[in-house]
């Protein structure tokens, strides 16, 4: 079975894009989500985050919310707002913010790839998360907010998606965080073979952002296949991606803040460190360079934090994610299981170092660390050892968008 193929995307139509384009469902809160939508009737956040409709503390695992999310998505629908492609295609999707740009494209993967590690993984699931995906999915019978996955470059895929992304794009609009979103719809028929055989030539995919997503998809099928005895190429048999090259990839650091030391003092703790790391005050804010080089703020100063010896050989172990996690904040600061531990929080790399410092200035951490970004070769590495990485080792940005392409469940 081919690793993806091209697919009859839900999208809207080019004059309403700006108002329907939104920020993934997972990045923002209710209040953000509600602030956001606030006098834009046609944005996707009334489909992501119906909640938003209901009245003020309405639980948003409820019935309710997914039903209210079904209503939404059939409105934009009915209005004309979004409209279903004719036939299967893929999509160049393309994303810029400033000097950054990456290009990939819009398919939707097989789940039985997925279930045989041609797609792979590189993170746990929170079981809560992932029913919610499940029932937002069956609720809407489409698969909306897409998985941002990778593949290793190849010169004949970015040539071909550059030959197709000329002329006049299907849509282009600006999202949050300053991103711009451009796709050019590949519908010739000879075009599309040539790009599913150069994509399932690639042999695997990397998932990178959407593992909730792409396991809520795979039980859906498993689900639908006991239901309805379906065929092999049924749409629940794939899920939504956006494809890119590993080395067009941006991996920001995900830092780390914790709330107290441990019973230790600032001095006791900076010596503590000492044993593990090289230590060396830094005038200010420390942006870690390279692995194996830690930024820590405490007590209103900067410390560059140096590991001694060479990085372990084991993928997992030379992240400086778990450098950080075995060597400092279980042995001294008592975090067993960051996943469940309340005294760390994690802070994307896209708010910076001043985040860090703004949290400990106002006492709301006692110490923070700034980590060199986790690069996609020490990712799909990971993946690749059939390894789990820690929790929050990875923020990639820009985002995608949320609405501009959905995968219905014929």
């Amino acid at each position: 079975m081919s690793l993806v193929k091209p697919f009859r995307a839900l999208r809207p139509l080019p004059q309403h894009a700006a108002d329907v384009v939104a920020p993934p469902y997972d990045v923002v809160d209710t209040d953000e989500a509600r602030a956001l939508a606030k006098g834009r009737p046609l944005s996707f956040l009334h489909v992501s985050r119906p909640e938003i409709d209901l009245p003020d503390g309405t639980d948003p695992y409820s019935d309710r919310v997914y039903a209210q999310g079904a209503a939404n998505l059939e409105r934009l629908v009915h209005k004309g707002v979004l409209v279903r492609e004719q036939a299967p295609s893929f999509y160049v999707y393309r994303m810029r913010v400033g000097d950054h740009e990456q290009t990939g494209v819009a398919c939707v993967a097989s789940v039985k790839a997925y279930e045989e590690d041609r797609i792979r993984k590189h993170e746990l699931t929170r079981p809560d998360k992932e029913t919610d995906r499940v029932r937002n999915i069956d609720a809407l019978n489409a698969q909306t907010g897409p998985v941002l996955c990778a593949y290793r470059a190849t010169d004949a895929l970015r040539a071909l998606l550059a030959d197709a992304a000329t002329g006049e794009p299907l849509l282009d609009v600006d999202g949050s965080q300053q991103a711009r979103h451009t796709i050019w719809r590949i519908s010739d028929a000879a075009t599309v073979a040539r790009v599913e055989r150069e994509l399932d030539a690639l042999g695997r995919l990397y998932i990178a952002d959407g593992h909730h997503r792409s396991a809520a998809a795979a039980r859906i099928a498993e689900a639908r296949r006991k239901g309805t005895g379906a065929a092999p190429d049924a749409s629940h048999e794939y899920f939504l991606t956006v494809a890119f090259p590993h080395d067009e990839m941006r991996i920001l650091a995900y830092n780390r803040a914790v709330a107290d030391l441990n019973g230790a003092t600032p001095q006791a703790f900076v010596e503590a460190v000492g044993r593990v790391f090289d230590v060396a005050p830094s005038p200010g804010p420390v942006e870690p360079e390279a692995p194996g080089k830690l930024g820590m703020y405490l007590d209103g100063r900067w410390h560059v934090l140096t590991l001694r010896g060479a990085l372990p050989d084991d993928p997992v172990a030379r992240l400086d994610v778990s450098l950080l996690q075995e060597r400092i904040n279980a042995p001294l600061l008592g975090i067993e299981n960051p996943r469940t531990d309340p005294r760390i929080a994690f802070v994307g790399g896209i708010r910076g170092v001043a985040e860090l410092e703004r949290l400990v200035d106002q006492g709301r951490a006692a110490v923070a660390f700034s980590l060199h970004p986790t690069t996609m070769e020490q990712l799909m590495a990971v993946a690749d050892a059939g390894r789990l990485m820690p929790p929050k080792s990875t923020w990639f940005e820009p985002k995608l968008a949320d609405g501009l392409l959905s995968h219905v469940l014929d």
